[in-house]
């Protein structure tokens, strides 16, 4: 999980404007006639019965039922399979945090669905905005990435994750289940929640990583070594780094030289 600079401060700042934009979508006039429309536009223009089918499947994949058995046997594969425990828990951290933080935002904004005759599949809970089927998609889509950084599958990975976050919010605005102000929001929330997680989890959780019972006998729990190729073109490790300087007149091996005298 990479260490955001002045995390508090930049999730603060990408939280705040989304809470405000739902209040302002969910309680005044300014933006839900515009968004209403739009969604009717969406909808009539592109429901087939095959696309119907299509839409239910992909957000039913995504569903709280679904997002819990995919985190599960990811961080379970990461656990067991790839003995990499750090990942194993950010990767659930990421993914649990990003996607109730939503949660969170649908208390504070408290937001009505749109009309459900015009749902395919009218959902049981009230409140739209944000959409948690995104959250959870965006969320799992960033710790994924994280995991990528640095290896040929970092570029793949963002592609192939915001093309999957587009499709999980067409789904959701093609049933009728939100609004387009929803889907816009999820990304900001869960964004917002992850940042903050990245300076909780290098100033206090991944310290203490060691503390949860038989945790370790999964894999190791600390970082590998730094690599840095020096100046010199030879790659040191952290090891190598922190070694002593022999003292003058002392080689590297500890020695005594000789002394001449003329």
């Amino acid at each position: 999980m990479p260490q955001v600079r002045h995390w508090l401060r930049n999730a603060l700042i990408v939280f705040a404007p989304a809470i405000a934009l739902g209040l302002i979508a969910a309680h005044t006039s300014l933006l839900q006639p515009d968004e209403l429309r739009l969604d009717r536009a969406l909808q009539n223009d592109t429901r087939t019965g095959w696309l119907n089918t299509v839409m239910l499947g992909v957000s039913d994949i995504v569903s709280p039922v679904g997002g819990l058995v995919i985190l599960a046997l990811w961080c379970g594969w990461l656990l067991l399979r790839r003995h990499r425990p750090v990942d194993a828990a950010s990767t659930f951290l990421v993914v649990a945090v990003g996607w109730n933080s939503a949660e969170i935002a649908k208390v504070i904004v408290a937001r009505h669905r749109p009309p459900a005759v015009y749902s395919l599949d009218p959902e049981t809970g009230s409140n739209s905005f944000p959409s948690g089927h995104v959250a959870f998609t965006v969320s799992a889509v960033i710790a994924a990435y994280f995991l990528a950084r640095g290896t040929r599958w970092q570029r793949p990975t963002a592609l192939g994750g915001a093309a999957a976050v587009a499709l999980i919010a067409f789904s959701r605005l093609y049933i009728g289940a939100h609004y387009p102000i929803d889907v816009l929001g999820s990304v900001l929330v869960s964004s917002s929640a992850i940042i903050c997680l990245t300076g909780i989890w290098h100033a206090w959780l991944l310290p203490r990583l060691h503390l949860i019972p038989f945790l370790d006998r999964f894999g190791p729990l600390g970082p590998p070594a730094a690599v840095d190729p020096g100046t010199d073109g030879e790659v040191h490790t952290a090891a190598t780094q922190d070694a002593p300087e022999p003292l003058p007149g002392r080689p590297a091996d500890g020695k005594t030289r000789q002394q001449l005298t003329p």
